[in-house]
């Protein structure tokens, strides 16, 4: 056999990206952002005129999840949600402080085939310290990343959802 007929497969297997992974369950994103705290959750009912001021807000067009809403003891929210990257999901935990400004976000689970650089602490650690009255926006207050701008825009949205939901309904409980 010739190696010219090797390279391509061999190519192919050796370049191609890990994706559609789990990263973080709920419960180990709970104890990172808010160790030794038992979160509880936050009933919520996300009527349309919600859903409505959420999508103008942020972009964002999947329906929010308002199951997925955990209130720290010691103050702070926990919000795990979802946008579609390019065709996929990425799950992401946006953990907020007291005041409603962004602890952190985690990369719960990426299902593109590309963009996962997203998950990069770098990247991420760009939203600590935003709140619902910062622009929260790719190019703007957000850099992208070449490569995953898709991936990069839809999160940017995603966490822009997460502090429109604490400025409308979460910073008033």
């Amino acid at each position: 056999m010739k190696w010219s007929a090797l390279v391509p497969p061999l190519a192919a297997l050796v370049a191609a990206p890990a994706y559609a992974a789990d990263y973080l369950t709920v419960a180990q994103v709970q104890q990172e952002f808010f160790p030794g705290q038992a979160l509880a959750k936050v009933p919520l009912t996300v009527d349309d005129a919600l859903a409505d001021a959420l999508l103008d807000r942020s972009g964002v067009h999947e329906r929010f999840d308002p199951g997925q809403v955990w209130r720290a003891p010691q103050g702070g929210f926990l919000v795990v949600d979802h946008v579609v990257g390019k065709h996929e999901t990425i799950g992401f935990a946006v953990a907020l402080d007291a005041g409603g400004k962004v602890k952190g976000v985690e990369i719960l689970s990426y299902h593109e085939t590309y963009g996962y650089e997203v998950r990069d602490a770098s990247w991420r650690r760009q939203f600590v310290g935003k709140t619902a009255h910062d622009p929260v926006k790719l190019g703007a207050d957000i850099r992208n990343i070449s490569g995953a701008t898709l991936s990069c825009k839809h999160v940017t949205q995603g966490v822009r959802r997460v502090l429109a939901l604490y400025d409308l309904v979460l910073a008033k409980l």
